[in-house]
């Protein structure tokens, strides 16, 4: 009997053992992966956000990237880069040798060149091409070296480069002057895209050709794209999905239970922020700077965050958010508190008539963002002083809309590009921003123009600390929060916890079996 026991008990711990260890011949099971982002466009040269981004970081290759949790870019395409001289204005990459496309053609540096310069030439509404605002040419020097010359000195341009912007694609197979339009991806990133169905799904099979910065590709991955978050939790309750991310109900984030055997979550700080950003062009009701003051004095943050995302985000005061360089309260130092009486006072001054009627739009299916515009058309109108008019767009035509300053005010989100608070400058509220405010400061473009000289980041803080003062004081935006970063995950998937670090790289790469 003592005998039958111990065997039984070697049995059960080796069932034990046995589940503990990577799965055997499971490594062609794809773990799928539920998100609410969209994708824009496959052509990385019609594609600034978050959803496009995260897919480009998988199935095409940058000169850089960056390390999990990182601030300075590494190579991946590249051997190495480095500027020339000591006046941050040439930037010059040797290619890593190997690298080819799916075609089997190798990458070389005319393909760099070619990719950087369709995106400034294609110049797409929904695009990148505002990102390379310094680069004013780009010269293929030989076969492996690539040069870029820059109108002005730029710290930050490596940073760049390491996005989405910097996207290389084959030259043979993306027109020089227009979008490509069908579903197919010839890139050399650590997947290949298999198949597409826009809205739906994206199937990733590890690139077996891949050479760059990461040591191995990972397991075969299954996208699947979900119209709002409501959706993405059915999928998530009901297995369908073996990661949800990007994101999930914000009353169902909150009641998330680090503990529960069920599933895996990680909750981590992120550099994401949503604003409410405002058409200053002459024409709209929102032109006069001190009508969009009185905007800012009856937004309740604190309001947004325990009644919309059940604590889930966290109120942010200014155009940078915290734990980045730079960052301030200075909306909080101007605007305080709501107070409808400071708003009247203000619109009294600029001799509106009352209400001042605007439109104001979101993109529809996007998290939180009905219930987020309906509240904040509750404060707005606080008081009579105005009367806000609402309305909801698909996410593609809501990005047409806002670059074509065909709404009053919107809200977005912002994640940021890159770990630097030059992703919150220009891109925001620089003269010809992504944002399309119309808003336009020739202190603040110095300011940003200046913060670009430093390759000691640090000592931009004060031109950031500057540009947040104006930008409290003009108002193109009024920053609402700023989000936590949400990935949970089945208990037989590890690697969750690497997929997002704040460096905009989506590391589908890091999940696995367990």
């Amino acid at each position: 009997m003592r005998i039958l026991l111990t065997l039984l008990v070697l049995a059960v711990v080796g069932v034990g053992a046995w589940q503990l260890l990577p799965s055997q011949g499971g490594d062609d099971k794809a773990i799928t992966v539920g998100t609410t982002d969209a994708v824009t466009a496959l052509d990385p040269a019609g594609a600034y956000d978050a959803g496009s981004w995260a897919l480009f970081s998988n199935v095409f290759q940058s000169l850089l990237t960056f390390e999990p949790g990182g601030v300075e870019p590494v190579p991946d395409a590249a051997e190495s880069c480095a500027f020339e001289g000591s006046g941050l204005r040439t930037y010059r990459c040797t290619l890593r040798s190997g690298i080819t496309f799916p075609s089997g053609r190798a990458m070389t540096a005319e393909d760099v060149k070619y990719s950087f310069d369709r995106v400034r030439k294609i110049n797409s509404d929904t695009g990148p091409a505002s990102l390379l605002g310094t680069l004013a040419s780009v010269s293929a020097d030989d076969e492996h070296t690539v040069t870029f010359h820059l109108s002005s000195s730029d710290a930050t341009f490596p940073l760049k480069v390491a996005t989405g912007a910097g996207v290389i694609v084959d030259k043979e197979k993306y027109p020089a002057d227009t979008l490509r339009t069908d579903t197919g991806v010839d890139g050399t990133g650590p997947y290949t895209l298999t198949s597409y169905t826009k809205g739906q799904k994206a199937d990733l099979q590890p690139n077996e050709h891949y050479r760059g910065y990461l040591s191995g590709t990972g397991r075969p991955i299954e996208l699947r794209y979900y119209a709002d978050s409501q959706k993405l939790q059915r999928a998530w309750k009901g297995r369908q999905v073996d990661v949800a991310t990007r994101t999930l109900p914000p009353d169902v984030l909150s009641e998330l239970n680090p503990s529960d055997p069920d599933q895996r979550v990680t909750d981590s700080d992120s550099a994401e922020t949503r604003n409410l950003y405002l058409n200053t062009r002459s024409g709209s009701p929102l032109h006069d700077a001190r009508v969009r003051r009185a905007l800012a004095w009856l937004v309740n943050r604190e309001q947004l965050a325990a009644t919309v995302y059940s604590d889930t985000v966290d109120p942010l005061y200014s155009l940078i958010p915290t734990g980045i360089t730079g960052h301030t309260t200075s909306f909080f130092d101007s605007y305080p508190e709501p107070s409808p009486q400071k708003a009247r006072e203000l619109l009294t001054e600029a001799g509106v008539s009352l209400p001042v009627r605007f439109t104001f739009g979101y993109g529809i299916n996007r998290e939180a963002s009905a219930e987020e515009a309906a509240r904040l058309k509750k404060q707005l109108e606080a008081g009579g002083l105005f009367k806000v008019d609402v309305k909801g767009y698909e996410w593609t035509d809501f990005q047409k809309r806002w670059a074509a300053g065909k709404m009053d005010a919107w809200s977005v989100g912002w994640v940021a590009d890159y770990p630097d608070p030059d992703t919150f400058g220009a891109a925001l509220v620089g003269t010809g921003s992504t944002m399309s405010t119309g808003y336009s400061n020739k202190l603040v473009d110095h300011l940003i123009l200046d913060s670009q000289q430093f390759a000691d980041r640090s000592r931009a803080a004060k031109d950031f600390e500057e540009i947040q003062r104006d930008v409290a004081h003009d108002v193109p935006l009024i920053p609402l929060w700023q989000r936590k970063e949400y990935v949970v995950s089945t208990e037989d998937v590890g690697g969750a916890q690497y997929l997002v670090d704040g460096t905009g790289v989506f590391r589908l790469w890091r999940l696995g079996w367990i």
